[in-house]
Formats: C-alpha cells, structure tokens, sequence
C-alpha cells in the first residue's frame, strides 16, 4: 500500500526563528533560508529539513513535566560512537547556547538532555556504529 503522504519537514514554533535556525546549522550543517524572518527552513545535509516559525508568546516545553506543557517531542543527535565524541559535541552545543536538562546515569542511557535556545529538549545520544 502507498504511504497517504510523504515527508516533508519538523517545524519548531520559537521567539527568534532565524537565531534557532543558526543554532542547528552550527549543530548539523546547512544554511538557514532567513528571506522570511518569521519562517526559517533549514535543509540538513543528508537529512530532514527543518522549520522555524516565529510564534509571539511562545512558551517553551517544561522539561520533565508530563502534566502539563509536556515537551510534546524531542530531536535526537547521534553524537558519535565514544564518550569522547560527545563530550566534544557537549562542548559545542553549550558554547552555541544550549542547557544541560539532564546528564545524569548518562552512562547507563546512551544520551544526554538538552534544551537548545528556545527551550526544545534535543539529546546527543552515544550511538554504536554498525
């Protein structure tokens, strides 16, 4: 059976959609189409395009909260095979502006919380390379 529709792009709902759209580009690649400052699309390399649509009054998910204002969903990011690896893309993304959510028993999980700018929670997930 044919799928009923195909694909097409995330969009993320933010204060500053051409900031958010920076900040992914410098996570994992391309560059951001910032003609329209309320709607940002950035194309990833390889990957999924991603939106930014300015919403005025945004608030930002609540972070573990599942009663209300959940996160709704997340961005995993394969941050490499090694602790090493993520720990250098851990310095990256804090420098870029992102938070820790959290990073504890991260050993045991395979992945780290973060937020990024406008408060969406991403993880830089430890991924074993086939």
């Amino acid at each position: 059976m044919a799928p009923a529709a195909r694909f097409h792009s995330v969009v993320l709902d933010c204060p500053d959609p051409r900031a958010l759209a920076r900040f992914y580009a410098e996570i994992v690649g391309g560059t951001p189409d910032d003609t329209d400052v309320d709607w940002v699309v950035l194309q990833v390399p390889g990957g999924p395009r991603l939106a930014f649509q300015r919403v005025d009054g945004y608030t930002p998910p609540e972070w573990p909260r599942a009663d209300r204002n959940a996160q709704q969903f997340h961005i995993d990011l394969d941050a490499g095979s090694t602790w090493e690896r993520v720990d250098m893309a851990e310095k990256r993304v804090l420098g870029l502006g992102a938070r820790v959510l959290d990073a504890e028993d991260y050993e045991s999980k395979d992945f780290r919380v973060y937020a990024d700018p406008a408060g969406h929670p991403f993880c830089l997930c430890r991924v074993e390379q086939a």
